[in-house]
């Protein structure tokens, strides 16, 4: 186990432990109690086929718990900072609580200085506009949770009928499985379209490609 306690987030330490092998596509995926399965799960699968992933999670503690029950564990705590080149954040109902708690936020800020790309999954976004890093940025969230994400930072030029937005070095997504669609774009993004619908056939995946029309926008009158 890492760990028998929560890890108090230590802003300014950067691991000097080799956390990924040399040579990987490094990605890092932050998960807490009450994250929502699908909006981690449903990502990593689809990158996780891409040539060269190497997936690992972060947290403040050892174990944590999804919405849905499941269990993971973590490979590092947020007691340090890693170097990465994908910084994935679910969002989920855990999100509710993490938006006030300061010390995970400020090691979300360092922690995005550190990585390549940042995506934000659901509400996930709730949690890096809190950290002020997108302002003056296009960023979407979960059409549900959209009135509340959205309030909690007036700066981010929110888009409402976006199913994902690529801006900068953050992709966020909409709602849930919209994460999985912006993933299977970001490996196109990275690998071209054919390696996207090969991974897409590969799990039998029905996606929506189109980054603009996410069909559960006019459902919540956005």
């Amino acid at each position: 186990m890492l760990s028998p306690a929560l890890a108090e987030p230590q802003s300014g330490l950067v691991s000097q432990a080799p956390l990924f092998q040399a040579g990987k596509y490094r990605i890092l995926a932050l998960v807490f109690d009450d994250y929502e399965t699908l909006d981690l799960h449903g990502p990593i699968e689809m990158l996780g086929h891409m040539p060269n992933a190497e997936i690992k999670l972060v947290a403040a503690k050892d174990v944590v718990r999804s919405y849905q029950g499941p269990r993971v564990v973590a490979d590092c705590l947020t007691n340090a900072l890693y170097e990465c080149d994908l910084f994935i954040i679910p969002g989920g109902l855990g999100t509710r609580t993490l938006v006030n708690d300061a010390a995970l936020i400020n090691w979300m800020e360092r922690q995005v200085a550190l990585s390549q790309s940042v995506f934000t999954i659901c509400t996930g976004t709730a949690l890096i506009a809190k950290t002020k890093v997108m302002n003056g940025l296009k960023a979407t969230t979960n059409k549900m949770a959209y009135p509340w994400v959205t309030s909690l930072n007036e700066h981010i030029v929110w888009q409402p009928k976006a199913r994902w937005v690529d801006d900068g070095k953050f992709l966020t997504s909409s709602g849930v499985s919209a994460g999985t669609d912006a993933a299977l774009y970001w490996v196109a993004k990275l690998h071209g379209d054919k390696e996207a619908r090969r991974i897409q056939r590969l799990t039998e995946y029905q996606w929506i490609n189109d980054a603009n029309n996410d069909p559960y926008a006019a459902h919540f009158d956005l």
